[in-house]
């Protein structure tokens, strides 16, 4: 009997568990490593690793298995707390009214685009809203990483994809909250989705008033009195706490954990919670990218139907954000690389894909197109970039982003 076939049982025994995780956490280290040597984000590696383990493979995974669904969505709520530690909100400000532009054409456009798209190929309404939310997102770590390598992050252009990349998040992150109460049975209208969105922007702006009043003093004395490991202990603790109150508002989990992280990135106590954050994103964050891989079916990859829909929504992924870039008409940079640093879905990209296959809504051949596209729009952008921007240049201290965004 396979081993997928027995942690599918009732009573799954402790040492099958360790044995599933073991082989997660050495196969995404693995494959993860070597996806980088070749010039690619480990997180490319890692999908691969939960497609080899999975079901349609070496059977060594089941991504239905319970105990591997509450890890993996512990490793989202981290893999989200973590960026908001990255955000600097003062920087973006600086290329405000440009990043906000593409943010803002590099959602609506491919969720359009996608719609449109899915409806054509016959898929019903709700389908059709997971797929053109999936392509609203844009990953802050893989662009942030790549332009780091190059020592380009202070560019003007940079500044504006992070920005964008930033804001994209957020608006998707709400995009899938409305997804979401849809997916429940929730009625949509003009007034449902406002109310959701006013939700979430209401619920983002209330905690950093609440973290920036709070969190000073509060972690202050905490530094006083403990140790580094207990600040990034409880900031973790205030993260999920933060995500639940998130979720009994009507919001999402990853919005309340996005949020916290944005409460504690100005604070001095900053570097030592990213620190313990780091090192606890190494167990339970490749753990969501493996359960996603191992969701995929590649034996749906040889329908006609899965890999049309799968290059129909990469062009369109591509089309939308990199038109994008060039809607800021006023910006007198580069706005080919703007574009271009938007087209990356990663890990953002798979959490609508997975939110969307765990709900019922994607069957197996729509849930593996949009993996297909998340995977090769994620590979298309670092080596585009690399060739557009030329040669690394000498970078600051303090340019590289945090290890687990760049590792996602």
């Amino acid at each position: 009997m396979m081993l997928a076939a027995a942690v599918s049982a009732a009573e799954v025994p402790v040492t099958t568990v360790l044995v599933v995780l073991a082989a997660i956490l050495i196969a995404a280290k693995a494959l993860g490593e070597l996806a980088e040597r070749f010039g690619q984000p480990a997180v490319v590696g890692e999908l691969l690793a939960g497609v080899l383990l999975g079901p349609s493979i070496l059977g060594l995974v089941d991504p239905g298995l319970p105990v591997l669904h509450v890890l993996a969505e512990i490793g989202v709520l981290i893999l989200l707390f973590h960026i908001g530690l990255e955000t600097d909100l003062r920087r973006l400000l600086s290329v405000g009214g440009a990043a906000a532009t593409v943010a803002l054409v590099g959602v609506v456009l491919p969720f359009g685009l996608g719609y449109v798209v899915a409806t054509q190929l016959g898929l019903p309404a709700l389908p059709a809203l997971v797929v053109g939310a999936s392509l609203t997102a844009t990953s802050v770590g893989i662009t942030a990483r790549v332009l780091a390598d190059l020592g380009r992050l202070q560019e003007r252009e940079s500044q504006v994809v992070l920005g964008a990349a930033v804001l994209d998040d957020i608006v998707g992150l709400i995009i899938l909250a409305v997804v979401a109460q849809i997916v429940g049975g929730a009625t949509l209208s003009v007034g449902s989705v406002a109310l959701i969105t006013a939700i979430a922007f209401g619920f983002v702006a209330a905690a950093l008033l609440v973290g920036r009043l709070a969190v000073p003093p509060v972690f202050g004395a905490l530094a006083r009195l403990g140790s580094e490991q207990a600040l990034a202990t409880f900031a973790l603790a205030l993260a999920f706490l933060t995500a639940v109150l998130a979720d009994r508002v009507g919001s999402a989990l990853i919005i309340g954990a996005f949020t916290a992280g944005l409460a504690f990135a100005p604070t001095v106590h900053a570097p030592a919670i990213e620190r313990g954050v780091v090192r606890l994103g190494h167990f339970f964050v490749p753990i969501f990218f493996v359960s996603v891989g191992a969701a995929v079916d590649i034996r749906t990859f040889g329908e006609s139907r899965v890999i049309i829909t799968g290059l129909a929504l990469v062009v369109v992924g591509v089309v939308g954000k990199v038109a994008a870039g060039y809607a800021p008409f006023w910006f007198k940079g580069r706005k080919a690389v703007i574009g271009v640093g938007m087209v990356p879905r990663g890990e953002v990209g798979l959490i609508f894909a997975q939110t969307g296959r765990t709900a019922g809504v994607l069957d197996p051949g729509l849930y593996a197109a949009i993996t297909f596209m998340v995977i090769v729009t994620t590979l298309l952008a670092p080596p585009l970039l690399k060739r557009m921007l030329g040669p690394a240049r000498g970078r600051p201290s303090g340019d590289r982003p945090g290890e687990l965004v760049h590792e996602a």
